[in-house]
């Protein structure tokens, strides 16, 4: 039933190696690159609550609850990722990020609520592992395709005349279909449990029907939210700020301090490119093994304790990158970052789901997604600002400012309560 992941993660983790790198190739400012990024969390707060929403108030006899949107979401990314390394201008690229991200979205969100619907609390943080796993070993895959293609298939590298590298059009070739194929093996091998009652589920889905309730619905939410929730939205915000951070000034900061050039079109640039592909499935190949580590550490302490030590070591690791010249070298750190990113996918939708009512299970992951994309949306408005005035434009400080973010939001965590027994 997790097995959908192992695509979804194919179209971020290329999105998260590459978008900088393929802005930049197409004539964005490195200071501009967080703005730009913007579409990928506000995609998320838009897209999310509403398709948890619909998906709690959905029933098909042969399509279920959630599998109609596991379907609709991966047809639509699919399309989006063959467009977007076909961009030929800036603000094509933009345009399809936008697209991108809102179908991925509608695609990932229902996964979440998928275990919380289907397993017992005593094997949810199993579930939710199990769903980290099959993240790190898609993301890992992705992460390396511009760098297999280029090293063992001979695929040009080199962005002529201003356009994407081939490396990376076959990347998003290869991973649209890949993303396709892994859904749709969820969507035709499982099945789904009907509501309890699945006459008065229809009665009270006719009666609470139109936008206007919709809408009142998925907002008034803010108010009912468990007080587990809201402590953990603090740590969410400083977490995803650090990875946010990461994922935009990976690739400019490693070019700078390792291949030292900061010219997007040159074959320097894009091979410290295909580099942080390199580290970012070192990390992806952490987080999978992780996965199964983490709930059995949970099980002899708490949840809470092992999401702390993970985001600490993240966050050191992060700071850790500025010291680094050797390309070698900034794969150690990357294991630090694999740990984090594993409690990241894993802890919080663990600790999460034993606060939340069945029913609403899909509405609450989804809003919950507001405390992962809101933290976004601030540092992708104020982090270039950052660069340009504080910074001098060294795009590795922005890195090491992710780090104690992410050091921050782990020392946070020990503030949230959570009631359930971790168990593996």
């Amino acid at each position: 039933m997790s097995f959908g992941f192992f695509g979804i993660q194919f179209g971020f983790a290329l999105q998260n190696t590459n978008t900088s790198r393929i802005f930049a190739t197409l004539g964005a400012n490195p200071d501009d690159l967080a703005l730009f990024w913007l579409a990928a969390p506000i995609t998320g707060m838009l897209v999310q609550p509403v398709i948890g929403y619909l998906s709690d108030n959905t029933w098909h006899p042969l399509w279920g609850r959630r599998r109609p949107f596991f379907f609709i979401g991966a047809m639509l990314a699919s399309i989006a990722m063959f467009l977007m390394p076909n961009s030929t201008m800036l603000w094509m690229a933009i345009l399809v990020l936008w697209m991108m991200d809102s179908a991925i979205n509608i695609s990932m969100e229902p996964f979440r609520a998928f275990v919380g619907d289907k397993l017992s609390p005593s094997q949810q943080t199993a579930g939710f592992a199990m769903q980290t796993f099959l993240i790190g070993c898609g993301g890992v895959i992705a992460s390396l395709l511009p760098k297999i293609f280029s090293d063992y298939f001979g695929v040009s590298n080199i962005p002529l005349d201003g356009a994407i590298p081939d490396t990376v059009r076959y990347s998003f070739y290869f991973g649209g279909a890949v993303f396709a194929l892994s859904v749709l093996w969820t969507v035709f091998t499982t099945q789904e449990i009907p509501p309890q009652d699945l006459q008065k589920f229809l009665e009270e889905k006719k009666q609470n029907s139109g936008i206007a309730n919709a809408l009142k619905e998925i907002f008034g939410g803010f108010l009912k939210m468990p007080t587990t929730m809201i402590q953990l939205a603090i740590v969410q915000f400083f977490s995803w700020v650090a990875l946010f951070s990461m994922w935009v000034y990976t690739t400019p900061s490693i070019a700078d301090t390792v291949f030292h050039t900061s010219d997007p079109q040159s074959a320097a640039y894009q091979e410290g490119g295909n580099w942080v592909g390199v580290m970012f499935g070192v990390y992806g190949a952490v987080s999978a093994i992780a996965a199964f580590i983490l709930p059995v550490l949970a099980a002899k302490t708490s949840r809470k304790f092992v999401h702390m030590l993970c985001l600490v070591i993240g966050g050191l690791s992060l700071i850790s990158i500025f010291g680094v010249t050797s390309k070698e070298m900034l794969l150690v750190p990357m294991v630090g970052v694999g740990i984090a990113w594993a409690s990241v996918l894993t802890m919080p939708y663990a600790i999460l789901a034993g606060a939340l009512p069945a029913n609403r299970m899909g509405y609450y992951m989804g809003l919950f997604n507001f405390f992962v994309v809101i933290p976004q949306i601030i540092a992708g408005v104020v982090l270039g600002a950052v660069l340009k005035n504080f910074f001098n434009n060294q795009s590795v400080k922005v890195l090491m400012l992710g780090g104690v973010c992410m050091v921050i939001g782990g020392l946070l965590t020990m503030i949230v309560k959570d009631d359930a027994v971790a168990k593996h």
